[in-house]
């Protein structure tokens, strides 16, 4: 039962104790920001079928709702009863839904056409780094995001082992590198070439501006 729910039972068990209505519905929502509380009991509609002042009736409801472990506190403003909800609803709802292993998940539907998921198709002229982890646990996510709606999910990344930036890379090494290998130079493979596209790059630079 959803937190909406169990407060909308308890105030229509309240309502029905203290003025023999039992209400069909009850309006809840968000308290707004420049109030106190976390939802707000709309007392209007009730009207139609209680008889009274609104402010006095959302009084009597929350002082009512005050007794239960629902809520900590309630503030009356006009026909507005904001309720603040007591942390230990959270957790147990909290703990509820940690319980459901598929929790908010929808089978995979076979039937219709998947989506892929790219990440994070690093440059394979440079070192790997901190942004890559990034880039991985984002996509990831994504991936797993996607796939709890039902949709089959291709995880997918790109080798981009061609192209400008790599000659680049192999120009600066014939010019520069004097035969230097990850093993003459005690570097990775990565470190080492992508060291080499950074000197071609810095020299193209400082050629232009001379």
């Amino acid at each position: 039962m959803t937190l909406n729910n169990q407060l909308e039972t308890a105030v229509k068990n309240t309502v029905e104790q203290l003025f023999s209505v039992r209400l069909e519905n009850v309006e809840i929502t968000l308290t707004r920001k420049d109030q106190n509380g976390d939802l707000t009991v709309m007392v209007f509609p009730m009207l139609r079928h209680i008889k009274g002042n609104p402010a006095v009736i959302g009084e009597q409801i929350g002082a009512e709702l005050a007794k239960t472990d629902l809520i900590t506190s309630y503030e009356v403003i006009k026909g507005f009863l904001n309720i603040t909800v007591a942390h230990e609803v959270y957790l147990k709802d909290f703990n509820d839904i940690l319980s459901q292993s598929d929790y908010g998940k929808s089978p995979v539907d076979k039937t219709k056409s998947g989506v892929m998921v790219e990440y994070s198709s690093p440059n394979t002229n440079k070192p790997l780094h901190l942004g890559h982890v990034r880039n991985n646990l984002l996509g990831y996510s994504v991936a797993q995001i996607v796939e709890a709606t039902g949709c089959k999910v291709n995880k997918t990344q790109i080798i981009n082992d061609r192209g400008i930036h790599i000659c680049k890379s192999m120009l600066a090494w014939e010019q520069y590198g004097n035969g230097e290998t990850p093993e003459s130079t005690g570097l990775k493979g990565d470190k080492l070439v992508g060291n080499y596209y950074v000197k071609l790059i810095k020299n193209i630079k400082r050629k232009l501006l001379t």
